[in-house]
């Protein structure tokens, strides 16, 4: 029943969906445009940046294919939807949870559905061409080849819109492990202003996404809502366990490749 509103669409594009939308999920803190370096070359901009598409653009991209949401820039050949995150990999105990924390979120918004994967975002989705992925992800190497694992604990819940507020999310906030977080968004920030592409959230809110709908439900999932799935989470005898995650990597997805940096 989760993914009858998916029908009539292929996976990797779906997939591609989510992660900009979700990428584009945020608890605050407005974008600035990133100042172009000194000295260095600029390359073109790529099209289609996030943001409102075209309305011509958008009306050819049919929302009713994909459950009613908008696609956060066109989907046009040769653009690379690319997104830098930290995989999480759940448990068992971590899909348990999950599931006792969405049915009890579906007595307020029936409509949520569960993620069926789990990350933590270091930058928004951009938009590369296909002949800058090769360099793109040479340069995130070469930035984050020092970087050592490290743990965040991952616990308190919040609730979050993408950008457009087109979808409202469930989410996992990191309540430590906040700074290496942000040291690794400033490396990840670094390869982006180089591409000249947007740089993440000023003041981000680091977070797992656990469930998301279809347009703007933050009223519903704030209040009583979120308070009962706070208690849900504090209450669950796994839970110091199982939220105080060691990162292991990082992954660059562009498109339908994916690429790995481990750390230390």
């Amino acid at each position: 029943a989760m993914s009858a509103a998916l029908v009539g669409y292929s996976s990797s594009e779906e997939e591609q969906q989510e992660e900009e939308e979700e990428a584009g999920s945020r608890g605050g803190g407005a974008q600035g445009t990133p100042g172009a370096s000194a000295g260095r070359p600029r390359l073109p901009a790529p099209a289609g940046l996030l943001g409102d598409p075209d309305p011509e653009e958008a009306v050819s991209d049919d929302s009713s294919r994909h459950g009613g949401r908008v696609r956060g820039f066109p989907h046009e050949r040769g653009n690379w939807a690319t997104h830098v995150y930290l995989p999480y990999i759940a448990r068992e105990e971590f899909l348990e949870l999950l599931e006792l924390l969405v049915s009890r979120a579906r007595t307020y918004v029936p409509s949520l559905a569960a993620m069926e994967e789990f990350h933590l975002s270091l930058s928004q989705c951009v938009v590369l061409r296909y002949h800058w992925i090769e360099p793109f992800v040479r340069c995130l190497r070469e930035r984050l080849a020092a970087f050592h694992r490290f743990f965040c604990v991952a616990d308190q819940v919040k609730v979050y819109t993408n950008q457009n507020k087109t979808r409202t999310f469930i989410g996992l906030e990191v309540s430590a492990g906040h700074f290496q977080l942000l040291e690794l968004v400033s490396e990840v920030d670094g390869v982006l202003e180089e591409f000249d592409l947007p740089t993440f959230y000023k003041d981000p809110s680091f977070h797992i996404s656990l469930a998301w709908c279809v347009g703007d439900l933050s009223g519903r999932l704030e209040g009583q809502c979120l308070q009962e799935l706070q208690d849900i989470v504090d209450g669950f005898e796994d839970s110091a366990f199982l939220l105080r995650i060691q990162w292991e990597q990082i992954r660059c997805k562009s498109g339908n490749k994916y690429f790995s940096f481990p750390l230390r």
